[in-house]
């Protein structure tokens, strides 16, 4: 997930949510220490006179993430940069090339475990808690990723399966025999079963927040989440990266090339199913829109996203040169052009071109207003799909 650093809090609040205390004079009166934070949501809705430019938008945004997890997928199993696969890259280091060994292989698949773990606890789950903290309630309710659907910790606990699931060598939970799993199991077994103790704490922590997190972000099972993901990260940052240095090469190859093949490929190859199917349940939204299509494209929208937040341990090679990690993933949204976009029908304002500059503004801003996060606005209200 990209964080756009550009967008405050503050503005997404008072720009796209308006403010609760012109809604609830008593919804920002929250007792010091309270768990629950009783917000008003934004009280735009659909009516017959948006619905067309409403659906329209949900349209643009569905064929782009389509064409994002494509792009992705295409890299990864056909070519990348003329230079075959990026599966193929990777699966085969050596000389003049990205990754010129396994070793360097296997510490970047650990370094983007640890990436994640970080992520989740210090700014998927600490930002939200940094801003409660402080007295800033509104604030970390709106800075709480997935927060229109209520659907924040389905995806921090499928952050942490994307780690299992690099750590395994499998998408099932199961433990393949090339995996950095069954490495450290036969070369050191105190340090296999803390890091699968520590994966799976991380997990339950995560379930085991008070849910819908964003009105739970003061209450002490968030605290307990990311203790257990900064636990998580030290371990593979400290201990299991280091210990990948006194594999042979000929120890790691079945282990990087079932990575690849296993894990890796068949994600993404799922991102392009579910959201092929997600653009299906959208378009037929914009043909009939009704609160059963409605319904049923939200329901697409929380099945395309599974496959992408279990991705989110291999952060690298396309998905960040190419930009389609802010693409798809842009948090928060460009509150106002997202409104202006809805009021004006101006969809060419969610594409750029030319290659990907994260310091380019221009790029910046059409990534704001488009991929899951907007589409998640657009078919979800009060965490329950939208109605019509």
């Amino acid at each position: 997930m990209k964080r756009n650093l550009l967008i405050s809090v503050a503005v997404l609040a008072t720009m796209f949510l308006g403010s609760c205390k012109d809604d609830d004079p008593e919804s920002n009166s929250i007792p010091e220490g309270t768990a629950d934070a009783q917000i008003n949501e934004d009280r735009t809705l659909v009516t017959s006179e948006n619905v067309t430019n409403w659906t329209q938008y949900a349209v643009q945004v569905a064929n782009l993430l389509t064409k994002d997890a494509t792009t992705l997928k295409n890299a990864w199993v056909d070519d990348y940069k003329g230079l075959g696969s990026y599966a193929e890259q990777f699966k085969n280091p050596g000389a003049g090339k990205d990754y010129t060994s396994y070793v360097g292989c296997a510490q970047q698949i650990i370094e983007g475990c640890a990436d994640i773990a970080n992520e989740v606890g210090t700014a998927k789950i600490g930002e939200p808690r940094d801003l409660w903290e402080s007295g800033k309630y509104t604030e970390a309710v709106y800075a709480v990723e997935s927060w229109y659907s209520y659907h924040s910790i389905d995806d921090y606990s499928n952050n942490i399966l994307s780690i299992r699931n690099a750590f395994n060598g499998t998408t099932d939970g199961k433990e393949a025999s090339s995996s950095i799993a069954s490495y450290l199991k036969a070369k050191n077994n105190a340090l296999y079963e803390q890091t699968k103790k520590e994966i799976n704490a991380a997990y339950n922590a995560i379930k085991g927040m008070a849910s819908p997190f964003r009105s739970h972000i003061g209450n002490s099972s968030v605290t307990e989440a990311q203790k257990a993901c900064a636990t998580l990260e030290a371990t593979l940052t400290n201990s299991v990266k280091p210990a990948l240095l006194n594999a042979t090469e000929s120890e790691l190859e079945p282990i990087i090339k079932n990575y690849v093949d296993v894990v890796v490929v068949p994600t993404y190859e799922l991102l392009v199913t579910r959201n092929v199917a997600l653009n299906t349940a959208v378009r037929n939204l914009a043909n009939n829109p009704s609160t059963a299509t409605f319904e049923l494209a939200a329901n697409a929208w929380m099945q395309a996203r599974e496959p992408w937040e279990m991705s989110e341990a291999f952060l690298f090679g396309p998905v960040a040169d190419l930009g389609l990690d802010p693409n798809m993933d842009s948090w928060p949204l460009d509150a106002a052009a997202l409104k202006n976009i809805l009021s004006n029908g101006n969809f060419q304002e969610l594409e750029w071109e030319g290659e990907f500059d994260e310091e380019d503004e221009t790029i910046s801003a059409a990534q704001n207003v488009r991929g899951f996060h907007t589409l998640e606005f657009l078919l979800f209200y009060m965490g329950e799909p939208r109605t019509y």
